[in-house]
């Protein structure tokens, strides 16, 4: 999991579009703490993007174990129903009987 509390700040150079730059200002809104706050939800963003890439066969095998196989133990499960479990739910079990 990504952790980016608590990280010291480091100075750094930026090339920002003077014209956004001036109305941020002028908003009074500070352009540290925002940028920083964008970039942290980007890297985010690209990092979990990069993960599934790089694990989406593993991902794709997992899943169709479970279509094949079922989830462990969900046919002992009172509480919920769900794909691969053994069980027809009711709206289709009422299909299949009247057919």
């Amino acid at each position: 999991m990504l952790r980016f509390d608590n990280a010291p700040k480091k100075a750094t150079n930026l090339t920002l579009n003077s014209k956004v730059l001036e109305v941020a200002r002028e908003l009074g809104m500070n352009v540290s703490q925002t940028v920083d706050a964008l970039l942290a939800k980007e890297v985010e963003r690209v990092y979990w993007e990069q993960w599934k890439e790089r694990n989406k066969d593993a991902i794709e095998d997992y899943n169709a174990r479970i279509r094949r196989e079922g989830i462990w133990g969900a046919k002992y499960r009172t509480f919920a129903r769900s794909p691969g479990d053994g069980r027809v739910a009711d709206e289709d079990h009422g299909k299949k009987k009247a057919a």
